[in-house]
């Protein structure tokens, strides 16, 4: 017989099978994480649109003020309208929000392209990129993690253990300019002129990786380290069990949830480090397009920009905390009524 929840004393309501009720807050829960998400994206938009209306100039302006541009007054006027540059800041936030919540996310303006299609040409280049980092930082972790516990004690596994100190120290732009120097130059392994081949995509996700994983490692070392110090650890280690059947069945599934933790915090991290990486390599991605957008005062593009990196770190932030009763089976016990 399946368990039900007990209704209130002389109440007529029927029992609710427990199933049903954890699966109903269970997606309560959800749907609330995920207004909350919705929220926080739209609060950002007005935060990055406010400190944006804050800098003083636009590349408009400072067209139609150049005397060399022969535009009159009724020009001028008609342009700022057009922009919608005559309107309170406040006006100008609450049109731009209500257009950008119906995909209408403005024109930018220095190339008078609309922002969706500057922002679509360069998204396929910065996935590729950060995706392929990311996946190579949660392996070169997964790597390390791993041998600390085959490695017996000494120096070889303090080598391991000392190499994420080692990733985390050095600059991005030095790993980068080395594994140019040796890859490309030296082995020829792939060509500087077509830098959004498979092989220079890698590369430069190994630029990114290596100083994202040693975040990723130093936490997966570390709750590793605190497994195997619990009793359930000792006692698998008692019973004789092979030591690669402890790390695999006793010690990983516990160290997932500080892991997934850390690793979708170091999303915003691959996001900065690829402006970084796409300029050492002449990449055309969104760490470009902010680049141009900063340097034109082309606020349209760097507000859909700005947005845009913060959503993705939000989304996956909420993806991995919904994912967490399946990564620890103790997240999934219901709450028992008192």
């Amino acid at each position: 017989m399946s368990s039900v929840v007990p209704a209130p004393a002389g109440s007529r309501v029927a029992p609710v099978p427990r199933g049903v009720a954890t699966t109903r807050r269970r997606a309560a829960d959800a749907a609330r994480r995920i207004a909350q998400a919705a929220l926080v994206i739209v609060l950002c938009y007005v935060l990055v649109f406010l400190v944006l209306a804050a800098i003083p100039g636009d590349p408009v302006s400072a067209q139609l003020d150049n005397p060399q541009a022969g535009y009159s007054e009724a020009e001028k006027a008609q342009i700022r309208s057009f922009y919608g540059l005559d309107q309170p800041v406040l006006v100008q936030l609450v049109t731009s929000l209500g257009n950008a919540l119906q995909g209408e996310l403005g024109i930018s303006l220095s190339t008078a392209q609309p922002v969706s299609a500057v922002i679509a040409a360069a998204i396929p280049s910065t996935l590729r990129l950060a995706g392929t980092a990311l996946l190579l930082a949660v392996l070169i972790a997964a790597l390390l993690g791993l041998l600390t516990r085959r490695l017996p004690e000494g120096r070889l596994n303090d080598l391991v253990r000392s190499l994420p100190a080692l990733f985390l120290s050095t600059p991005n732009f030095l790993i980068g300019l080395l594994l140019i120097q040796v890859l490309a130059v030296q082995l020829g392994a792939f060509s500087l002129v077509d830098s959004e081949s498979p092989a220079a995509t890698a590369v430069a996700a190994l630029t990114l990786a290596i100083p994202v994983s040693a975040q990723i490692a130093q936490v997966f070392i570390t709750a590793l380290d605190e497994s195997a110090g619990q009793d359930y650890a000792e006692l698998a280690l008692a019973r004789g069990l092979p030591p690669a059947q402890i790390v695999l069945r006793h010690l990983l599934r516990p160290s997932l949830l500080p892991t997934a933790t850390v690793i979708g915090l170091v999303i915003g991290e691959v996001l900065g480090g690829s402006l970084i990486t796409e300029t050492i390599f002449g990449r055309v991605g969104i760490g470009t397009v902010v680049q141009k957008a900063v340097m034109s005062q082309d606020v349209p593009v760097l507000l859909i920009a700005v947005v845009l990196s913060a959503t993705v770190f939000i989304v996956v932030n909420l993806v991995i905390d919904l994912l967490y009763p399946l990564l620890d089976p103790r997240l999934r016990t219901p709450e028992v009524s008192r």
